[in-house]
């Protein structure tokens, strides 16, 4: 007797897309068979997809700032859009400030995150690499880190070559992963006090100030660094082929380095941050701001094209989340602010899946089992968590997302669920979208009504990463 029997569904099991039955028990994968009589509950998925749980490894939650306070979306509201937009399990981001330490934060974000209901990691922002804050990573392993997290630009964030090189050292030691935010720092100051000096404060000059070249430079430096040092890694939220290029060169050598995209990258461009808004300011541009910036619409077909040849191999929506209003929001610092002085990130949780299936699967860019692997099973594996996570397989827990894959929907911001007041993708009409989603065997999201309860996500211990 299964605890639950998912029925008369299409699953994804590896490259094979099979009709088949699932049965659950304890939270966890027990059969998958042709058909299963005895269970306690059934669930009927005719006609719909079962896909592995979506595994988002590149969030930003409830996390603190320097200046005191904490970004708006918590661990509630966060879990909400990630169960609506079919996502079961995340990594976030633990922060160390300048002259900080790691335990603190870490202790502290965890405790922030006992509210969760999606299961979850984190990974340790290494923003000073002090030898007394290095002396702490042990700990931090021991509690089931399994990365780190270098910035290459962001005052509050920037490590130069040195810095760079002492976190890549550290990871090799402890065998950890190190994800990569890929910038020129200098590059983007240069050209930020020229804008700015010539009066070009606008939104819309955010992606002059970082265009293509800063990321390149830098990804390309991160490359030739970690490769010294032996150490793999990922970069983060590659926006466009002409960096891509950069990793492929290293893949092709040899190089233990892996690369993620997100759906910003292959839905919105520049011209989105020169929007007028209702009040012809120009400030609308700010909801489509992040970094690197969105490029061109000809980019798009470029990253696809890197998706489709795996040097681009996950998905993730890079969630940073700022209000459109509010104190902590984009106009914090007013409407009139220079670009440099808005907050940069935006939200994605729930908009990652259906906008990867309907640009990819629906659109004919990418087939099932791919998609799959983008945005479930090679994040589960870069972060260890596979194949816990990230796959349909005995064993594995059972985090399933039924699947309607002709379902026609126009994104609101209402069906994002996150607990800031706009989304980037608002009137794009998606096909495909989740009709229930379900963590270690229970419902916790159907028809769009999220049934979890605060405090019922599990924190992921994760061993070592896949280089």
């Amino acid at each position: 007797m299964y605890d639950l029997a998912i029925r008369g569904g299409t699953a994804v099991l590896g490259d094979a897309v099979v009709r088949c039955d699932i049965g659950v028990t304890g939270g966890r994968i027990a059969a998958i068979a042709e058909r299963i009589e005895e269970a306690r509950r059934v669930i009927r998925a005719d006609g719909l997809l079962v896909l592995p749980g979506g595994v988002d490894t590149h969030c930003h939650i409830e996390e603190p700032f320097p200046e005191g306070g904490h970004q708006e979306e918590s661990w509630e509201s966060a879990s909400r859009s990630a169960f609506a937009g079919g996502t079961t399990s995340v990594v976030a981001h633990t922060p160390q400030f300048k002259g900080g330490m790691l335990l603190d934060q870490h202790r502290a974000a965890r405790a922030r995150a006992a509210r969760a209901m999606i299961d979850h990691g984190f990974h340790q922002i290494i923003a000073d690499p002090s030898e007394a804050a290095m002396a702490q990573i042990p700990a931090l392993v021991a509690d089931g880190v399994g990365s780190l997290k270098a910035f290459m630009t962001y005052d509050a964030l920037h490590l130069d070559d040195a810095g760079f090189l002492a976190v890549l050292q550290a990871a090799r030691r402890h065998g950890l992963m190190v994800h990569v935010h890929c910038e020129n720092y200098d590059a983007i100051n240069l050209a930020t006090r020229t804008l700015i000096a010539a009066g070009c404060t606008a939104p819309k000059y955010h992606a002059t100030s970082r265009p293509p070249v800063v990321e390149r430079e830098a990804t390309g430096r991160a490359i030739a660094l970690a490769e010294l040092v032996g150490q793999p890694i990922q970069v983060f939220h590659v926006s466009c082929a002409e960096v891509a290029e950069e990793i492929a060169r290293a893949q092709a050598r040899g190089v233990a380095v892996k690369a993620e995209t997100c759906p910003q990258y292959v839905t919105l461009t520049a011209e989105d941050m020169d929007r007028p808004g209702p009040d012809g300011s120009g400030f609308e541009g700010a909801k489509f701001m992040c970094s690197p910036a969105p490029r061109t619409a000809a980019d798009h077909e470029g990253v696809w094209a890197m998706i489709r040849r795996g040097v681009l191999d996950v998905v993730t929506s890079d969630h940073c989340g700022f209000s459109y209003e509010g104190p902590r929001g984009k106009a914090k610092n007013g409407r009139n602010a220079a670009f440099d002085a808005i907050p940069n990130g935006i939200p994605g949780l729930a908009a990652r899946l259906p906008v990867i299936f309907s640009e990819g699967v629906s659109k004919g860019r990418i087939d099932l089992p791919r998609f799959v692997r983008l945005v479930a099973e090679n994040p589960a594996r870069i972060a260890g968590l596979y194949p816990r996570k990230g796959v349909i397989a005995i064993g594995s827990d059972a985090d399933l997302v039924l699947w309607d894959a002709g379902r026609r929907v126009t994104i609101t911001n209402a069906l994002m669920q996150h607990a800031i007041d706009y989304t980037p993708y608002e009137g794009m009409e998606v096909t495909g979208w989740p009709a229930a989603t379900i963590r270690r065997g229970e419902v916790v999201m159907q028809d769009g009504v999220v049934l979890a309860q605060p405090g019922t996500g599990q924190w992921l211990p994760r061993g070592p990463a896949v280089a």
